[in-house]
């Protein structure tokens, strides 16, 4: 049985020299742990899909070349920065610089760019119709439910006539900037990885090729596409603190620099979605 008291041991253990080597021990310790901290595997956070199979193919030549990386899929756009704010990952990868402007005016994130990655073509598709004149009146449509990419939607949609936008306004626009709508459609807006499966129940929807190919729906299909823009490029997004971390600024250098990751996006995608640094 224990009966020496703590204030006793402690006095005891003042008077002798096991202190300075318990002191050392102790701190030899907290470095461990703390070097152990940092020595677990980079965090990466990435949307599911096509697109992770390039991400998975980095991490794989990082580990070749001793950085440990962890790929963390998700499937949503709001999670991802969510993850990132509370430090559930080091860096993700699948939002370009509106969509992160807008993350930041809205929620508060402290978050900067440390390096760019892939631009994609949008499109508007359709299972129904071949051509934006078969539409009929009334047509039901879907574009994605967030402020910049639903904006891209509706810029396509006022591009082809079947809705006028308030003029000026870019991927900003929201529905509720529709000024003119003559041929009364039905517009829908839903979670982007909702709309491949939304082409089934509408006449036409806005769709991305690193989803579209998951539902064995053709990229090249669409209706009318935008244009591919750098500022839409896909980001590699950090806390600012770690603006500066060197693994994960090699990790982004090992994906821009692969071989082997440009030619897996260009098996999936082709020209649809393309390098943009």
């Amino acid at each position: 049985m224990l009966t020496t008291s703590l204030a006793t041991w402690h006095r005891r253990l003042k008077q002798s020299k096991v202190l300075p080597v318990l002191a050392v021990l102790a701190a030899s310790t907290w470095a461990l742990a703390s070097g152990n901290a940092q020595a677990g595997p980079l965090r990466v956070g990435i949307n599911s899909g096509l697109s992770a199979d390039a991400v998975h193919q980095a991490a794989k030549e990082a580990k070749e070349q001793g950085l440990d990386v962890k790929v963390i899929e998700f499937t949503d756009w709001i999670t991802p920065n969510a993850a990132l704010a509370n430090s559930d990952i080091d860096v993700n990868y699948f939002q370009h610089i509106p969509f992160l402007e807008d993350a930041k005016k809205a929620r508060g994130y402290n978050f900067v760019s440390i390096g760019v990655g892939t631009m994609s073509k949008v499109g508007l598709y359709s299972k129904r119709y071949k051509n934006v004149s078969d539409l009929p009146n009334g047509a039901k449509v879907a574009i994605a439910n967030d402020p910049v990419n639903g904006g891209r939607g509706l810029v396509l949609l006022d591009r082809i006539g079947l809705i006028k936008l308030k003029d000026g306004l870019d991927y900003r626009a929201t529905v509720a900037d529709i000024v003119s709508n003559p041929k009364n459609v039905k517009i829908t807006e839903l979670v982007a990885q909702q709309l491949p499966t939304a082409l089934d129940d509408v006449d036409l929807g806005q769709g991305y090729p690193a989803t579209l190919k998951q539902f064995n729906i053709d990229p090249n299909s669409a209706l009318i596409f935008d244009d591919v823009q750098k500022r839409f490029a896909i980001q590699w997004v950090v806390r600012a603190e770690d603006a500066k971390d060197e693994r994960i600024n090699k990790f982004v250098s090992i994906y821009q620099n692969s071989p082997e990751v440009k030619a897996i996006l260009k098996k999936h995608f082709g020209e649809m979605t393309v390098p943009a640094w």
